[in-house]
């Protein structure tokens, strides 16, 4: 337990080099690596999304591959998934891989690209393949995807579908720094921007593999899994809901709190973990009625099961 601890510390320190002030989002990234899911970040220009995920692709080693997709309204499918070219020594059609054959990929300004793109995406990141024709191929056995979009300058843009959004194990808002920290970017970006270029291999991507399997075996208490489902069931019934949370959000809640228990060097999730990324995990899966709901609904459940949690004194 203690060299996987020591492996995610070498990591989120890594980071912590080019990517100032942001030790929660850090967090919650590498918890939906660790999880096995995917992470949708949103924020203005320039808060450091794009970044983060070449940050994060730097650090690992082991022949970890990363590829950067620039989501545009003219990309095609094909763009993403590969196609057939005619090999004329073999007189026959081979395909050439795109992409998507990667270990991390970073889809930037996601929005910007056709529901038909957007869908071939979808495959991959529920499925860990993709198709072609008639033709099934596997990704890598570690496949990530970190997906930007800006929440200003929507015109142009197709919103993601509900079906995509669920994907996504988080969904992170970045916000600005704080003063002191946006001065000490200001004084040292010469050497930040160093640091990124000469980041050291920190994990290798085996460690990486591994450590989603020890995430696995994190245990859940029977009470935190009761509050999962009644923080899920009580978003369908909710006044300011029109579209609650449905099975796969549980699981996926489920998921990232053993990899958040784990990155905290514990074998077991705690209430606390439940009160730190319930929101980040739910927010973009529901659909609320007005902004009002939105700023209090999810907040007011969540709020509710973990009082109940917290006077049972499970630990």
């Amino acid at each position: 337990m203690e060299e996987q601890h020591n492996a995610i510390g070498r990591l989120i320190a890594n980071m912590q080099t080019v990517i100032k002030g942001k030790p929660e989002q850090i967090k919650h990234v590498i918890t939906c690596l660790l999880a096995g899911g995917h992470v949708l970040m949103e924020d203005n220009p320039g808060t450091g999304k794009t970044v983060l995920a070449k940050t994060l692709a730097a650090s690992i080693g082991g022949g970890a591959s990363f590829k950067r997709v620039q989501f545009t309204p003219d990309l095609l499918p094909m763009d993403l998934l590969g196609s057939y070219i005619f090999d004329e020594k073999n007189v026959d059609f081979t395909f050439k891989k795109g992409p998507l054959f990667c270990n991390i990929l970073l889809a930037d300004e996601i929005n910007r690209a056709s529901p038909k793109v957007q869908s071939a995406l979808l495959e991959a990141m529920a499925e860990h393949q993709i198709t072609m024709g008639d033709t099934t191929f596997p990704l890598e056995k570690l496949f990530f995807s970190i997906a930007t979009q800006n929440p200003i300058e929507m015109e142009g843009t197709y919103p993601l579908p509900s079906a995509q959004l669920d994907r996504f194990f988080m969904k992170i808002y970045f916000g600005y720094v704080n003063e002191e920290t946006e001065l000490d970017i200001y004084t040292n970006y010469q050497n930040i921007h160093n640091n990124l270029t000469g980041l050291n291999q920190v994990i290798s991507l085996d460690e990486i593999v591994q450590l989603q399997k020890e995430a696995h075996q994190v245990v859940v208490h029977e009470e935190i899994i009761k509050s999962v489902s009644n923080i899920v069931r009580a978003t369908r019934n909710n006044a300011g809901i029109s579209l609650g949370g449905s099975p796969r959000s549980g699981i996926a809640l489920l998921k990232c709190l053993r990899a958040y228990a784990l990155i905290d060097n514990r074998t077991y999730v705690i209430e606390d973990d439940l009160k730190d990324i319930a929101f980040a995990v739910l927010d973009h899966r529901l659909i609320y009625k007005n902004k009002e709901a939105r700023k209090e609904s999810l907040t007011q459940i969540i709020n509710t099961e973990m009082t109940r949690l917290t006077q049972l004194k499970l630990f």
